[in-house]
């Protein structure tokens, strides 16, 4: 990957150079062509800067940290441009293969019978005894809006729900 480093108020060091190399070098995996990474070091009073802007694979990602050290400003930008990298890359594949979101039910679960009546979509689905923590977990694994499951505690069909502001409810009946 071809590496610009430019300092701002901070003196040039080898080291600093040759550590962002080593550390950029993990993302070629990432990309099919030559990427470029243009990376801005800066510091202002006790705040360490990392500001690195990458293209490659017709992507531009941009990422800035703020820490107290170099290094681990480095570190931190570093890992959430691979997220993006990654993010992008499954955006591209799923748009590649026309699915965009799975219909296969998450690992365990039974599979889903439906039918269409009218304007409403009936789903027949079996749901399992689970604790509320272990419902929200199965939420965090697929992009369902709801789940049906049985309160291991309780005995009873609860609904977990994802909000808008990103938090789950919890519907239960009243005992």
């Amino acid at each position: 990957m071809q590496t610009s480093v430019t300092f701002k108020n901070l003196d040039p060091s080898d080291h600093l150079r040759a550590y962002i190399s080593d550390k950029l070098d993990r993302f070629d995996k990432y990309l099919h062509n030559p990427g470029e990474a243009n990376v801005v070091l800066s510091v202002e009073k006790f705040r360490h800067i990392a500001e690195v802007n990458l293209v490659g694979d017709r992507m531009t990602i941009n990422g800035k940290e703020e820490t107290e050290d170099m290094y681990s400003a480095i570190d931190m930008v570093l890992d959430k441009l691979e997220k993006q990298i990654k993010r992008s890359k499954q955006k591209v594949r799923e748009r590649r293969t026309g699915k965009g979101k799975s219909k296969e039910p998450p690992m365990g679960a039974a599979p889903l019978d439906e039918e269409a009546v009218g304007r409403v979509m009936i789903k027949n689905i079996e749901y399992k005894p689970m604790d509320v923590d272990e419902a929200i977990m199965q939420m965090d694994l697929v992009d369902d809006s709801f789940l049906v499951f049985t309160n291991a505690r309780s005995d009873r069909v609860n609904v977990l729900y994802r909000r808008k502001d990103g938090n789950y409810g919890l519907i239960q009946p009243n005992p």
